[in-house]
């Protein structure tokens, strides 16, 4: 459940960037390639912080 609520968070942080980019006046195809290595980044992240230790 903890993993659900650290990606909806991050979700939200992409779309903050991604907005920016694009009234920045980056082409899409940039704001499209930093979206996918953050989403990346993120499923990395939440997986570490939230796995359970053994």
């Amino acid at each position: 459940m903890s993993l659900i609520i650290y990606l909806i968070g991050f979700a939200f942080v992409i779309g903050g960037i991604a907005w920016a980019l694009i009234v920045a006046g980056l082409s899409t195809l940039y704001v499209v390639i930093a979206s996918v290595i953050l989403v990346g980044i993120g499923i990395l992240t939440g997986v570490t912080r939230t796995r359970t230790r053994d």
